[in-house]
């Protein structure tokens, strides 16, 4: 097979690299893209699309049964709903399917050639790419590594039959009867809930004290309250020990030290996620670390010249939108452009019921950084949006700097905020003080006024509470 020459090769399609890829070739770079599996990576094929797809279905299904018992307050009554899962997976496949054309023909437009195959290095300027027709060899001024990351296996609960990541979560046809997850992070229980509210028996395990150990228990209770309500049992500090002797049931060591068999159909691991740099023969240019991650400076730049890292392999936030913008960024720097990681909030959203938004700092986050501050918050109880929605949990809450009132961060739990995020990150890069958000108007009636309310309260004259 001829070897290929280019200026820029992109080592991953995920939503780092095929955006890295697309955004060299707007800019005239010669631009080769190297993806093993699917366009869009994990977050498009396995993760964020379909997970997303699977939470609203569910959310759907739980609608229509309380409209079919007539537990609503609406004054809806329905006949009862039935659910054909496979129909559902399949409508969720046809949303993966649609993007990643969407991705190709994107890709297609901006002149990168996309090359099918496993890459490894040879050197820091060569790659050869096992293809189905060969071994392909590509030679490249400036690489980018962008391969992502992986579900972490416990070694006494290997995945296979019983044992399932995300991805196998995902593409289940039948609801299992018995669901224990193990690990209460945002994984966890975005699906654990989903499958509840789909009609599995659902088990959380957890090790550590509280669920969504990543967030702050003011954001977190009243998740655990839906929890609960929803009939999902949530055990605390409690360890997962492996499969039973039948192979039938998950043995477990609860918080007391009493060992109990939780009945399961499948057991969903879901502890984090790990960096895919195995397998790439990144020993060949010896590029330092960070732990198991890949260390980078804030142009994305790893110890080796011309070579980038971007994306879950450079640590944490493991978020697509920061791949994305890494991408973005490194492939301006690559055409020469002055470019540098500058971001003061890269928000972060838990799909659960209700939804966590977080964007900049937190309360004890700023009074770690030795930051007065001033707080302000707006529960939803008091807003008439929620309330005409039947849905009034949670609150949304701003971080100021206590001297210049300079919003430091925006957190939030509650239905829908998810779509408020964008602009919580907004003002924060912008430099908006409170006044700045009291000063806007915003419209009525909608979720997004909390933030207004929010802030005036920081400022020591709320209006609706």
């Amino acid at each position: 097979m001829k070897d290929i020459s280019c200026r820029l090769l992109v080592l991953g399609a995920g939503p780092g690299g095929y955006v890295c890829a697309i955004r060299a070739g707007h800019l005239g770079i010669d631009t080769v893209l190297v993806e093993a599996k699917k366009l869009g990576g994990t977050c498009l094929n396995v993760g964020c699309i379909p997970s997303k797809a699977l939470i609203h279905a569910a959310d759907e299904y739980e609608k229509a049964l309380h409209f079919a018992s007539g537990e609503n307050p609406f004054g809806i009554t329905t006949s009862g709903p039935v659910l054909e899962l496979a129909h559902t997976i399949a409508w969720k496949d046809g949303i993966v399917g649609r993007l990643t054309s969407g991705v190709s023909a994107l890709l297609k437009k901006a002149d990168v050639k996309i090359v099918e195959g496993s890459g490894k290095f040879r050197d820091g300027k060569t790659v050869e790419v096992e293809t189905q027709t060969g071994l392909q060899v590509i030679r490249a001024s400036e690489i980018v590594i962008a391969t992502g990351s992986a579900p972490i296996e416990l070694p006494f609960l290997p995945f296979g039959g019983r044992v399932i990541s995300s991805t196998e979560a995902l593409a289940l046809t039948q609801v299992p009867r018995n669901l224990v997850v193990v690990g209460a992070g945002y994984i966890g229980l975005e699906l654990g809930t989903a499958f509840a509210k789909l009609g599995a028996k659902v088990t959380v395990v957890e090790a550590q004290s509280r669920i969504l150990p990543q967030y702050d228990g003011e954001l977190t209770r009243p998740v655990g309250k839906r929890l609960r309500e929803l009939g999902i049992e949530v055990m605390l500090d409690a360890k997962a020990k492996g499969l039973d002797d039948k192979g039938e049931a998950l043995s477990v060591e609860a918080a007391d030290g009493r060992k109990r068999s939780l009945a399961a159909d499948k057991i969903l691991v879901t502890v984090g996620r790990k960096p895919m740099t195995d397998g790439f023969n990144l020993d060949a240019i010896d590029l330092d670390r960070d732990g198991p991650f890949i260390r980078v400076d804030d142009k994305c730049r790893t110890s080796m010249r011309g070579v980038y890292a971007i994306g879950d392999v450079t640590g944490e936030p493991m978020l697509a939108h920061r791949a994305t913008a890494q991408g973005e960024m490194v492939a301006e720097i690559v055409a020469g452009e002055k470019r540098a990681w500058d971001k003061l909030s890269v928000p972060a959203i838990c799909f659960t019921d209700p939804e966590i938004v977080t964007a900049g700092l937190s309360p004890e986050e700023a009074k770690r950084a030795g930051i007065e501050a001033k707080i302000g918050i707006f529960p939803f109880q008091a807003s008439g949006r929620a309330l005409t929605m039947g849905k009034e949990a949670g609150f949304i809450r701003v971080v100021a700097r206590a001297d210049n009132h300079l919003i430091l961060g925006v957190q939030g739990v509650g239905d829908g905020i998810s779509e408020l995020g964008s602009g919580f990150s907004l003002a924060i890069e912008m430099g908006a003080r409170l006044e700045d958000v009291a000063g806007t108007v915003h419209p009525h009636p909608t979720r997004g006024e909390a933030f207004l309310e929010a802030s005036l309260r920081a400022l020591g004259h709320p209006i609706h509470i």
